[in-house]
């Protein structure tokens, strides 16, 4: 059974894992193994896929468009998430003549529209800006997340890696759904700055990317990622799972309640991800893992 989640009031419904697909261009795969890994995702429950524009340098979204339109079935049990707002130099953009952001209706409106024919959907189920731009004008932004609305091609929006006080910002002006920000043990600013406290009183589910620290959780060799290691491990073998679902428990512990964003083109990494939804932390361990990555007690 498919298990789905709201990630605020009226907000979208999406899978409690969601795949990833970032590192897509880098695998090397035929259509038709891209096509087997979505299928492969979908059948361990994880039917939303995270994407933005710029990933592969602007190739993610039509190399996973064209392992859906071989099966365009799917399209119908699936999520589509992307991201707006960084402008890369590129060949594929001969246009853009620095990297920057961008959040201006136009580019907005258009990149929207371009991620759709690359993925060869009609929809998006969700919309993030994909990171905070100091030329941001709010009003500007929610007119355009108004008209996309209006148009169906998304449903829903939010922001990524935004402080507090920028998501107040949009929030006043537009109803944002989500959140998606990095945090894992050795990134745990969002648990002190104000952004959790935030999304749990307005009663919002962030999304974490990045939830395993790109894999140094388990192959840095700085001091804190060994002690992290060591609390993983230790863990991991009493409760008789991989060190990767405690990590990511460790995240699922937390009352904001995360969606965690798993990258990886190992459908076993994913299942690992996945079996986190069935346990959970109690106190001591989850504070077992945030000591090791201090290096000292709580206060």
């Amino acid at each position: 059974m498919t298990i789905r989640v709201e990630l605020s009031r009226g907000g979208p419904s999406l899978s409690p894992i969601v795949a990833g697909a970032w590192r897509m261009a880098a695998w090397g795969w035929s259509v038709q193994e891209r096509l087997r890994w979505i299928e492969q995702c979908i059948e361990l429950g994880v039917t939303s896929f995270d994407h933005a524009d710029i990933y592969g340098n602007y190739s993610v979204e039509g190399l996973f468009g064209e392992a859906l339109a071989l099966r365009p079935s799917l399209r119908q049990d699936i999520q589509l998430i992307s991201k707006v707002g960084i402008k890369l130099v590129s060949a594929r953009r001969p246009g853009h003549r620095v990297h920057r952001y961008d959040t201006s209706a136009e580019h907005i409106r258009w990149t929207v529209d371009n991620s759709l024919r690359e993925l060869r959907a009609e929809q998006l189920e969700l919309l993030l800006i994909h990171r905070p731009d100091a030329l941001m004008d709010a009003d500007e932004v929610a007119g355009a997340f108004e008209s996309l609305r209006a148009a169906g091609k998304v449903r829903h929006f939010g922001v990524s890696n935004f402080t507090p006080a920028q998501f107040d910002l949009l929030h006043d002006r537009f109803p944002l759904a989500t959140h998606q920000i990095e945090l894992h043990p050795l990134r745990r600013e969002p648990l002190s700055d104000g952004t959790l406290d935030q999304l749990q009183r307005l009663r919002i589910r962030p999304m974490i990317w990045s939830p395993l620290a790109g894999g140094a959780l388990f192959t840095g060799d700085d001091d804190a990622s060994r002690r992290v290691q060591l609390a993983l491990n230790g863990i991991a073998q009493r409760r008789g799972v991989e060190p990767a679902t405690i990590a990511y428990a460790w995240l699922l512990r937390l009352p904001s309640r995360p969606v965690p964003v798993a990258g990886s083109r190992r459908i076993d990494a994913l299942r690992e991800a996945v079996a986190a939804l069935r346990l959970q932390l109690d106190a001591d361990d989850w504070t077992e893992i945030w000591e090791a990555a201090t290096g000292h007690e709580v206060p």
